[in-house]
This record gives C-alpha cells, sequence and structure tokens, in this order.
C-alpha cells in the first residue's frame, strides 16, 4: 500500500512504503570531524578516517624522548602511619615541550631511581589550542602521584602553569573529573583538595556524601606557579656538583672510620682468641690437678 505525497518544493510526486517498510530516504552527509563514528553499511565504500590537528600531533610527539632533566630533592619527613616512613629521595624531573601554529605541548615526568611506579605515575601533559583558546589537561582521570604527599603534585602543577603563563593567561580550561575511587581513604582525599585549592583551583562535590567532584579554574591566570619548596626542591647543575662532591668527601671520610674500626676489632678478636686459649688451657691443667689428687687420695 503507497501513499501519494507533494514534494512541497518541486510540486513532483513521491512514493512512499508503509507495508513492507522499502522506503527510501537521502540522509544527510555527515561533517568530516564524525566519520570517524560511522560504519560503512553493506556494498558501501569504507569511510575515510578524519584526525583532528591535535591528534595528528599527539601521534607525532608522542615518542619524542626528554630534552631537559633536572634534579628533585625531597626532603627527609616525620614518618606517618599512612604513608609510612619519608626519608631523604633524589629524583629526575624530566620534559619536553614541542610547539607548533596550532597545538602546544609540554609533558612532564618525575622518575625515582629504584623505584617502581606506575605507567601514569608522575606523568603530566599540557595540550594547547590556539585556535580554540583551550588547554586540555592529561591524564584526563587526574594526576597520580608516588610516593604520596612528598609535595610531588603541586611541583608538577605549578611547573605547567609557569610553562603556560603569561602567553596564555586568556585561555580556558576544561572541568576535570575527580574520581574517588582513585584515592585510598578520606584523608588522601582532603590532601588532593588541599593541593588543588592551593594552586587556585575550585573543588566541588556534586552530592552530599563526597563521592563525585569536579575541579574548575576559570582562566589559566587565576592559578599560582608556586609549590611548597620546604618538601621538594629543584637542584640546578652547580648545586648537584656541589652535592655530589660533599657526599664523595663524606663516603671517604666514613670509610676511613669504618677501616679504623675494622682494623681495631680485629685486633680484639685476636686478644679474645688469646684469652680464649688461656682460659682452656688453666680450665685443662685444673681438671689434671683435680684428677690426679683424687688419684693419690684413693692410692
Amino acid at each position: 500500500m503507497t501513499e501519494q505525497l507533494i514534494d512541497p518544493m518541486t510540486g513532483e510526486d513521491m512514493q512512499t512504503g508503509e507495508a513492507d517498510g522499502s522506503a527510501q530516504t537521502d540522509a544527510a552527509p555527515l561533517p568530516a570531524d564524525d566519520a570517524t563514528n560511522v560504519a560503512p553499511e553493506d556494498g558501501a565504500e569504507p569511510v575515510a578516517v578524519v584526525e583532528t590537528v591535535l591528534q595528528k600531533k599527539q601521534k607525532a610527539w608522542a615518542a619524542l624522548p626528554y630534552d631537559n632533566v633536572q634534579i628533585l630533592r625531597l626532603a627527609p619527613l616525620s614518618a606517618e602511619r599512612e604513608t609510612g616512613l619519608r626519608p631523604l629521595l633524589f629524583g629526575c624531573l624530566s620534559r619536553i615541550s614541542r610547539h607548533s601554529k596550532e597545538i602546544s605541548m609540554l609533558r612532564l615526568s618525575v622518575v625515582f631511581p629504584d623505584k617502581k611506579a606506575g605507567k601514569s605515575s608522575n606523568k603530566l601533559e599540557l595540550w594547547v589550542d590556539h585556535r580554540e583558546k583551550t588547554i586540555q589537561i592529561v591524564p584526563h582521570d587526574g594526576l597520580i602521584t608516588e610516593p604520596g604527599n612528598r609535595g610531588l603534585g603541586r611541583l608538577l602543577m605549578a611547573q605547567a602553569v609557569s610553562w603556560c603563563s603569561p602567553k596564555w593567561n586568556d585561555y580556558s580550561l576544561p572541568s576535570l573529573e575527580l574520581k574517588t575511587k582513585l584515592v585510598p581513604n578520606d584523608l588522601a582525599r582532603l590532601r588532593r583538595d588541599h593541593a588543588l585549592q592551593a594552586q587556585g583551583f575550585t573543588v566541588t562535590y556534586n552530592d552530599g556524601v563526597q563521592m563525585s567532584a569536579s575541579c574548575t579554574a576559570m582562566r589559566l591566570e587565576s592559578l599560582g606557579g608556586d609549590w611548597n619548596r620546604d618538601k621538594i626542591r629543584i637542584m640546578d647543575h652547580l648545586e648537584a656538583a656541589h652535592l655530589l662532591h660533599s657526599s664523595d668527601l663524606n663516603l671517604k671520610s666514613q670509610t676511613g672510620q669504618i677501616n679504623a674500626l675494622n682494623q681495631k676489632l680485629e685486633l680484639l678478636q685476636r686478644d679474645d682468641n688469646t684469652m680464649r686459649f688461656t682460659i682452656f688451657t688453666l680450665i685443662f691443667f685444673a681438671i689434671f690437678q683435680a684428677g690426679l689428687l683424687i688419684w693419690m687420695a684413693t692410692r
């Protein structure tokens, strides 16, 4: 069964199928940015995947090596029940930045020797879109630092803000969703919120039980570029060389003290062996004398 319709634009007749569902309509063409989400129909040619400028740059700059490395000194802090011991630590702050007409990128990473961290831990990336005047933060699910409560989060955020300011102060930042499942307990959540608020972000909880929160900042110029320098400090090469020289002198001094103590210990061990031999000889002689006296008394 068909129904006759009149096209109001052309005045021509159009046939539409009702019973068999065989009506055909002309679909509007999809924009190029949505081409990646469209699957080709049977018999149709595959749709070409169109990448954005940001995606192309992310692929092109993904494997670039870091071009600047600085030494970090984490001050020794008192032990905590949650985080345990917090000794003196030295690490490396690595960075790389690239710029093009449309996109700018900053990648930061902190590595500690002899410490295994997660794949996404202690890493922060900024992708700046100069056409849209927006700044994208990676990872999207939040910055994870190991070890915790040592000032690494504020350091990375401050370095990123200093890299952006004051060139792009009028750029906007996206709102970030803070996932409660990424923090182990309420104390860690409070520390996270305090670090973000101290840096200039606004933390807003979406529910009364504080299970979901969002982190926002209206403009980049509202964020601070400082961190807790009592906890963590960036050392220049001259200071690092002086520290290595002092450590080498202290090591040699301690090595000499250890050698002197070892010599004294060896001398005491020789005296102890002499004393043991003398005592053993006296005991043997006393037993011999006692046996001799018993033999004489019985004879």
